[in-house]
């Protein structure tokens, strides 16, 4: 991480860990690029218990020189820019983290509340890294996390999976009916539920979806020649009609199904 991305993660973290509220503090990877990277943010996980001061206590606790202010509907993430580097503050209530947390855990049969969430919350919570910790709760989530059992890996592959054999299908009728737009939005719902699958069967939480591509090939329980044909796949060729593509997304389902 660049000193200067360090250095600002440092100042809102001091000046957010004298909220008595405060639980713990962790930098999201978004950090990590070059400051000239389009990708390049600073966001803080900032876990909390019962409820942070107000949206304009806030604005005035981060300084006048954080402009463009603005915070969510449901008041939990704080966007602005200090000079031109753009900072995300995202207010997370524990308890709220260890009802999902024991979901993952013990509570199986209430996993489809996770449907549409997937498994990224579990990524930041396992992989930010800590710049504030005012108990060892952090270190409690994570030591749960590292032991969740066959079951959650299982039902999660299960829903995963599913969604990609729908996306499947949904290809082959966008084919039948040369409907290149539908055949597009299916392709992203296919790559993104086949990398999901690969994910599960891994046994890692979900990372950001900037970050799919790369972990992805590094996952070490994997399809033979799954690298390739998934480059295959992305790449934008005449040769690479919707039909040979097609042919190429039910090659990948059924050898991750496989697995």
């Amino acid at each position: 991480m660049k000193y200067k991305a360090r250095k600002l993660a440092e100042r809102f973290v001091y000046l957010l860990s004298k909220w008595p509220e405060v639980e713990c503090i962790s930098l999201n990877e978004a950090a990590d690029p070059d400051i000239l990277d389009p990708y390049f943010a600073v966001i803080l996980d900032v876990y909390h218990i019962g409820t942070i001061p107000a949206p304009e206590k806030r604005k005035e606790l981060y300084g006048s020189d954080a402009t463009f202010f603005e915070t969510s509907v449901n008041n939990a993430k704080d966007r602005f820019l200090v000079g031109n580097l753009p900072v995300r503050l995202e207010f997370k209530n524990t308890e709220k983290i260890e009802e999902l947390v024991s979901i993952a855990e013990s509570r199986q049969h209430d996993l489809w509340l996770l449907k549409d969430s997937g498994t990224y919350v579990y990524y930041r919570l396992a992989h930010g890294e800590i710049f504030f910790s005012r108990t060892d709760w952090i270190e409690q989530i994570r030591n749960k996390l590292l032991s969740l059992n066959d079951e959650f890996w299982k039902q999660m592959r299960s829903a995963v999976q599913s969604k990609m054999e729908h996306s499947l299908s949904d290809l082959g009728a966008a084919l039948i009916n040369n409907d290149e737009f539908h055949y597009l939005i299916s392709s992203a719902f296919f790559i993104k539920s086949a990398c999901l699958s690969l994910f599960c069967i891994n046994r890692r939480f979900e990372p950001s979806h900037r970050a799919y591509y790369k972990q992805v090939l590094e996952l070490p329980v994997q399809p033979e020649s799954f690298a390739a044909s998934l480059e295959t796949f992305l790449r934008e060729s005449e040769e690479l009609t919707m039909e040979r593509k097609y042919n190429i997304a039910q090659f990948l389902a059924r050898s991750i199904i496989a697995l």
